[in-house]
């Protein structure tokens, strides 16, 4: 399995944004690798639905409240990275 990698749509986003759009990736990218190393170390068998639940919890739990909540990573993404984890290709 690849890295988990947070790609943000450019699309849209006001002046701000656009100059925060890679440090806020680069965040995001962050927050998930973490989450996915943590949840594959504590991994017992658990349905690809509860390890998705789980990834996207421990990479809310790792960032800011505030880009937390706003953050709502693309579920079939999630889904990829929570199935590597459950047949055993993370690292």
């Amino acid at each position: 399995m690849t890295e988990p990698q947070v790609t943000l749509d450019p699309h849209g986003e006001s002046p701000v944004e656009q100059k925060l759009h890679d440090a806020l990736e680069d965040q995001l990218t962050s927050a998930l690798r973490a989450a996915t190393d943590r949840v594959a170390a504590h991994y017992s068998g658990e349905p690809v639905d509860i390890v998705c639940a789980k990834l996207l919890h421990e990479t809310r739990a790792g960032l800011h409240p505030d880009i937390a909540a706003a953050f709502q990573p693309d579920r079939a993404e999630l889904l990829r990275v929570a199935e590597a984890i459950a047949a055993g290709q993370h690292r």
